[in-house]
C-alpha cells in the first residue's frame, strides 16, 4: 500500500505539478487513511470497502475533526482511487457517494475599512525594512494575493506602467491581476532599496542579503506590522479576505472577486456574501478603496 501510495504522490508532484503544500496535506490525510488499514488488518488499497471509509470518517469526526478537514481527506481518497483505477491496481473507489458530517462554516476574519487604512496609511520610514514590508501589505490588500503567490513573485510579473501583476496560483493557472495606486506607490518606493541588496535571482521581495523572503518569513513581517498598528494578530490570509470583502460590499460583483481571486468554485467565493452579479471589466478601479485614482493624477 505504501509503495503504490508513494507512487500516486510523485504523480501529484511531477505530472499533476502540485503545490508542495497541497501535496504535503494529501500524503498526511492519505497516511491517516492507511494507519487506519494497518488497524483494521486491511493489507491492500483494493480491501478498502465504503463501510470501513465511513466508519474511520465517524470515528475522525468524535475526534474533533473538521467537516472541512474530513473533506479534503474523502477528496485526497477520491484522486487516490481515480490513480489506481487507472493504473489498474484496483476496481471500485469507497469514497464514491460519500460526504463529510455537516459542520458550522466559519466566516472568514477580515479588518473593516477604517482598521484596513489605519494599518496601511501610518508613517513609513524611509529604510529598507519598512519600505518593504508596507510594499508587501500594499499588494496583499490592493491584488488579494494568497501567501503562496506572493512569496514567488519576480520583478518580470511586475507591470507597474499599467498597474498590473501576473501570479501563478493554485493548480499552475496563472492570473493577472490590477495593482491599486497606493500598491504602485509602495512598490516605487521599495524597487530602489531593493536593487541595493544585490539580489541573485528576480525575487521581488527580499532580505538585506538579497535572498528571498520565504512563507514564514512574510507571516512574521504581517503579524509584527498587525501588532504595531492595530494591537491585533494580523496574518496574509486575512488582508486577502479584507480584499474580498470590501470588494463586494462596494460593486456587488461575485462573479469579479471569484476571478480576481482565481476560485475555481464561485462557491467558495460565496462564503463572503451572496450579491447579485455585475460587469466585470470596470469593478476594480469603481470599488477597490485602494485602486481608485485620485482626481489630481488624471
Amino acid at each position: 500500500m505504501e509503495r503504490q501510495l508513494d507512487a500516486y504522490c510523485e504523480h501529484l508532484r511531477s505530472e499533476r505539478q502540485v503545490s508542495p503544500h497541497t501535496l504535503q496535506a494529501y500524503r498526511r490525510d492519505l497516511d491517516k487513511v492507511m494507519g487506519f488499514c494497518a488497524k483494521e488488518q486491511i493489507g491492500s488499497w483494493s480491501a478498502l470497502d465504503i463501510q470501513r471509509l465511513r466508519r474511520l470518517i465517524a470515528r475522525l469526526h468524535q475526534q474533533g475533526q473538521s467537516s472541512r478537514s474530513l473533506a479534503r481527506l474523502l477528496s485526497a481518497v477520491r484522486g487516490l482511487y481515480q490513480y489506481l483505477n487507472r493504473e489498474g491496481l484496483c476496481n471500485h473507489d469507497p469514497a464514491i457517494g460519500l460526504a463529510p458530517p455537516k459542520g458550522e462554516r466559519r466566516l472568514p476574519k477580515t479588518l473593516d475599512t477604517d482598521r484596513a487604512l489605519q494599518l496601511l496609511d501610518g508613517g513609513v520610514e524611509d529604510d529598507f525594512i519598512a519600505r518593504r514590508d508596507q510594499a508587501i501589505l500594499e499588494l496583499f490588500y490592493s491584488s488579494g494575493l494568497r501567501l503562496s503567490e506572493l512569496t514567488g513573485l519576480d520583478l518580470e510579473q511586475l507591470d507597474l506602467a499599467d498597474g498590473l501583476v501576473q501570479v501563478h496560483g493554485k493548480g499552475s493557472k496563472t492570473r493577472v491581476l490590477p495593482i491599486g495606486r497606493k500598491a504602485r506607490e509602495a512598490l516605487h518606493g521599495w524597487l530602489p532599496l531593493r536593487a541595493l541588496s544585490n539580489p541573485p535571482d528576480d525575487a521581488l521581495f527580499v532580505s538585506q542579503q538579497g535572498r528571498r523572503l520565504g512563507p514564514r518569513a512574510i507571516q512574521l513581517r504581517v503579524k509584527a506590522a498587525g501588532e504595531r498598528e492595530l494591537g491585533q494578530n494580523l496574518h496574509p490570509h486575512m488582508l486577502r479576505h479584507s480584499f474580498a470583502s470590501h470588494l463586494l460590499e462596494s460593486s456587488q460583483d461575485l462573479r469579479a472577486v471569484q476571478e480576481l481571486l482565481g476560485h475555481s468554485d464561485i462557491k467558495t467565493t460565496q462564503i463572503y456574501t451572496h450579491l447579485d452579479f455585475q460587469h466585470l471589466a470596470t469593478v476594480y478601479d469603481s470599488a477597490h478603496p485602494r485602486a481608485k485614482r485620485s482626481k489630481d493624477s488624471e
